[in-house]
């Protein structure tokens, strides 16, 4: 039991060093590309954050874990938007400038909405990984057109002032980039295997340690990140962060796990965990659109009732296993 545990706590913290060096090797080498700032935001920093969740899952896929893979996807979706904005929120109150995020919230609920029709019939194939990674290319497509057309955007200056203060030479980020990509996939090996050994032992399901400890851990490149942005009050870089690495979730984390091993889903991954992540989805919806005038963004009272949310929904997923 203790090696299992070891390999676990080992694996996160090495993940997390190694997402972070991945991001910022992957940022400052787009960067010396020509790649625009929000671009750089929209597409690399949300592909870099979500590296974890996918390198984790199609790991688990591979291996035999739907439970794991699947719980590692939407339980990050759902610590993104409770613990970890409801977290930010708390600190600073974060408010929604940009019109590139104001579009990527509402096309979130659709993203979200498309999961769960996935789900309905009990499992993930490979036409249903075929449709979520068909979505993904649509959004991939849609992303590098705003970040092509939005160039006074408010989340294009908070990236360019981000990348910026971070000065990198071009061999450098090539080694960075490719140290934290080596990093990461030993790390989620690692993860995995602790993961699994631990729930085993314990009798816990794959579910539930993959919406738990493994979710919480693949999310702290999100944390890091948000709480850096709304540190430097770069509130929407903090908030992009969490809507780019949700979409990336939901399409590409689910889709290219789907699509290495076809996924069997329980019924209670449709009832209890997607319900709550669509909930969450329409509360952020109404919190950062802003309506009647008011401008949008989540106060330190929604902050606190998010975070609330996440207690919540840990302690029913405790209660389920007993």
């Amino acid at each position: 039991m203790i090696l299992p545990v070891l390999a676990m706590l080992a694996g996160l913290l090495l993940l997390l060093w190694s997402a972070d060096k991945f991001v910022d090797g992957a940022a400052a080498t787009a960067r010396y590309a020509g790649m625009p700032p929000l671009l750089i935001g929209m597409v690399i920093i949300g592909f870099g954050t979500s590296a974890p969740e996918m390198v984790v899952s199609a790991l688990a896929a591979m291996q035999g874990n739907p439970g794991l893979a699947l719980g590692n996807a939407y339980g990050s979706n759902i610590t993104n938007i409770a613990l970890i904005l409801g977290l930010t929120a708390l600190i600073s109150p974060i408010a929604v400038a940009s019109q590139v995020v104001r579009k990527e919230i509402p096309l979130l609920l659709l993203v979200t909405l498309l999961s769960g029709a996935v789900l309905i019939d009990g499992q993930l194939n490979r036409l249903d990984a075929l449709l979520l990674m068909g979505a993904f290319a649509v959004l991939m497509g849609w992303s590098i057109r705003q970040g092509v057309k939005e160039r006074h955007d408010a989340l294009d200056r908070e990236v360019a002032e981000d990348i910026s203060s971070e000065e990198m030479s071009l061999k450098r980020a090539l080694t960075w980039l490719l140290i934290g990509l080596v990093l990461l996939i030993g790390a989620s090996r690692l993860l995995v295997w602790g993961a699994v050994s631990v729930a085993h032992q314990l009798g816990i399901s794959d579910l539930v340690i993959g919406l738990t400890v493994v979710a919480i851990g693949t999310s702290l490149p999100e944390l890091a990140s948000s709480l850096i942005a709304v540190r430097k009050r770069e509130h929407d870089l903090a908030l992009g962060n969490v809507l780019g690495s949700n979409l990336f979730n939901t399409l590409a984390v689910v889709g290219i796990a789907a699509g290495i091993h076809p996924l069997a889903v329980e019924p209670v991954v449709l009832l209890r965990d997607w319900s709550v992540l669509m909930g969450l989805t329409v509360t952020l919806l109404v919190m950062c659109y802003g309506f009647r005038g008011r401008p949008g963004r989540i106060n330190r009272v929604e902050g606190a009732l998010l975070l609330c949310a996440f207690a919540g929904y840990s302690g029913w997923l405790l209660i389920s296993q007993f």
